[in-house]
């Protein structure tokens, strides 16, 4: 202020505002730089945020790996279907699902609910309800009474790694520590010394893999 109040005394007023001008152009000129070198840099900045979306485009459908005739019969509304399954461990999730219903009892008796359901990852060879038609009713009551047996033939159709519908095929060590030998791959797979074949595969739950087979089988 008080340079401008001698500039005005002194009569040079109109020569100061040039200068004045001149060095703000000259000021403006030299802040446009940083100013364009900003907004390249927000830009910049910003780009991870517009693809964060990316991670939740990357959670997977539910019934993106289903197959199998008998996935028709999976309810499509509530607990027991495709998507209510998907947000439950593998023991809950089976509850619910009216196919595996005999299963659910067995896995019960056995005292499998807590240690299926905590378990990281699994893949679980589940026999629909028909299966167990094979057994007598007094040999599936003897079978249920009989915990060391039960929990022996349950763990045998129990793998503890996820294996997707693509990757079925080989041998796997099973929860009860011997080897299930899946022949062929995919949708052909034949599982175990009994061939069971899938009725409706590539389930998912909160933590296992879950493939709905034919036939109970045996260690």
């Amino acid at each position: 202020m008080t340079r401008t109040t001698v500039l005005k005394k002194t009569g040079l007023a109109a020569a100061a505002l040039a200068i004045t001008t001149t060095g703000l152009a000259a000021c403006g000129a030299d802040e446009s730089e940083p100013t364009s070198g900003s907004e390249e840099t927000t830009s910049q900045d910003e780009t991870p945020m517009e693809e964060s979306p990316s991670e939740d485009a990357g959670e997977m459908d539910p019934a993106a790996l289903l197959y199998g005739d008998a996935c028709s019969e999976v309810p499509t509304s509530g607990d027991g279907s495709v998507e209510g399954m998907a947000t439950a461990p593998v023991a809950s999730a089976a509850s619910a699902n009216p196919l595996l219903s005999t299963l659910v009892t067995a896995v019960g008796a056995a005292d499998l609910v807590e240690p299926l359901n905590s378990a990281e990852e699994l893949t679980v060879f589940a026999p629909a309800n028909p299966a167990f038609e094979a057994f007598s009713k007094k040999q599936l009551n003897g079978l249920l009474k009989d915990k060391e047996t039960l929990t022996a033939v349950l763990t045998h159709h129990v793998v503890p790694e996820r294996v997707d519908p693509a990757d079925l095929g080989g041998e796997y060590e099973t929860l009860n520590g011997d080897t299930l030998t899946i022949n062929g791959t995919g949708e052909e797979a034949t599982i175990g010394d009994e061939k069971a074949t899938v009725l409706c595969g590539g389930v998912q739950t909160a933590n296992a893999t879950v493939y709905i087979i034919d036939t109970v089988m045996m260690p």
